[in-house]
């Protein structure tokens, strides 16, 4: 086995190809984990914006809350199952929400859509991650609004005090939300009836969302509804998953466009390889003569230069990677595919992406260096030493 000091020795000796090698490997992992962490961020996002105890009801029909319709005689039958969870005043905790869709300036310029949300007066106790930061919460019966943190920093006119044009008429901002990094720190609340008022909707609301005494009894809520023919237009789901699956679509985009943009870059980083390792045989030519001459094998030769070259890869992994995990202080915004509205997320890394670019690099590594090294040790020993 030729020493692992002599691969070393040899790695940093032509520093400049090296070092573009690197350079171009370190660029398609950057983007590659970008990508991944940036489809990641979206799930992670609308996965935090449900609770595992929550039940979502919507309109099987529907692809998204905003096209989802549930009328008032349905609600009523919803609030009388007895898995609901009671407040201390004995009040059910469950919300009826109508969804809606409204357009606002983007403070950098531009416009674009934003989700409004009616809620009920339990709000709080079914999504107890959400807080007022800034401000009061809205008078229930009054045209007032709580803007998230993701849309007071972006858009326009939504400082404490500003008013918002919903359906013709002023609302008012009186407080600012924070909710967790969740889906809701993209959204504006208000009073739910004031909304469908504002809507000319009557008691006709998008959601139904609320909070079981007991995590187990989803599959008791489910046999309700499908066994009570007045629910069977009608499908519960646990919240959590229900928003885990409204990020499918635009990671599954994300995921694709990514993996387009990052195999052509690859294709250069590894022609880069290539065209390093080619250079290393070419100037070492008198040395793989000299070690086939002291014995050692071909595939030995093959294994030291393939070894080098995936030595490349690595470093240039490392140093990918560690670009990459600086997008993890970062928020964007993009537009959600299932609700065609804002929603604001940041990069988020985990061991499975830093795995799969790793492999990804390693490949990379593999397959420039793999014909540059069996040339290598396919060099005859009397030509490559009369080279000397």
């Amino acid at each position: 086995m030729i020493p692992i000091k002599y691969t070393f020795r040899n790695f940093g000796a032509r520093k400049l190809t090296t070092g573009i090698t690197i350079t171009g490997i370190a660029l398609v992992v950057f983007v590659f984990a970008a990508v991944l962490m940036m489809a990641y961020g979206i799930q992670k996002t609308l996965k935090q914006t449900g609770s595992d105890d929550n039940v979502h009801v919507t309109r099987k029909s529907s692809t998204g809350e905003i096209t989802s319709i549930i009328p008032g005689d349905v609600q009523n039958i919803i609030k009388t199952l007895p898995f609901i969870a009671l407040r201390a005043d004995g009040k059910p905790v469950i919300s009826t929400e109508p969804v809606v869709i409204i357009n606002l300036n983007i403070k950098s310029g531009g416009m674009s859509n934003v989700t409004v949300r009616g809620v009920s007066e339990p709000v709080f106790d079914l999504r107890p991650q959400v807080k007022i930061t800034e401000g009061r919460m809205f008078r229930w019966g009054a045209r007032e609004l709580i803007v998230a943190n993701g849309i007071h920093k972006k858009f326009q006119n939504s400082n404490i005090g500003d008013k918002l044009k919903i359906a013709g008429d002023y609302w008012t901002v009186v407080g600012i939300m924070d909710a967790g990094g969740s889906g809701f720190d993209s959204e504006v609340w208000g009073d739910e009836v004031q909304l469908l008022s504002a809507f000319n909707r009557g008691t006709t609301v998008s959601v139904v969302t609320f909070k079981m005494k007991d995590k187990t009894d989803f599959a008791k809520v489910a046999e309700a509804f499908r066994t009570d023919k007045r629910l069977l237009e009608f499908e519960p789901e646990i919240e959590q998953t229900y928003y885990e699956k409204q990020s499918e679509a635009m990671s599954m985009f994300i995921k694709i466009l990514g993996l387009v943009v990052t195999v052509i870059f690859s294709i250069g980083a590894t022609i880069g390889a290539m065209i390093t390792m080619y250079a290393a045989v070419a100037n070492r030519t008198v040395e793989i003569g000299t070690l086939r001459a002291l014995g050692f094998k071909r595939r030995t030769v093959l294994t030291t230069f393939l070894t080098e070259s995936v030595m490349i890869s690595v470093v240039g992994w490392i140093i990918g990677i560690a670009l990459a995990s600086v997008l993890s202080f970062f928020n964007i915004s993009t537009i959600n595919f299932a609700s065609f509205s804002e929603v604001q997320f940041s990069f988020a890394l985990k061991p499975s992406i830093m795995l799969i670019s790793l492999i990804f690099s390693l490949l990379m590594g593999f397959v420039g260096g793999f014909l540059p090294a069996f040339r290598a040790a396919r060099l005859n020993i009397v030509s490559a030493l009369r080279a000397l």
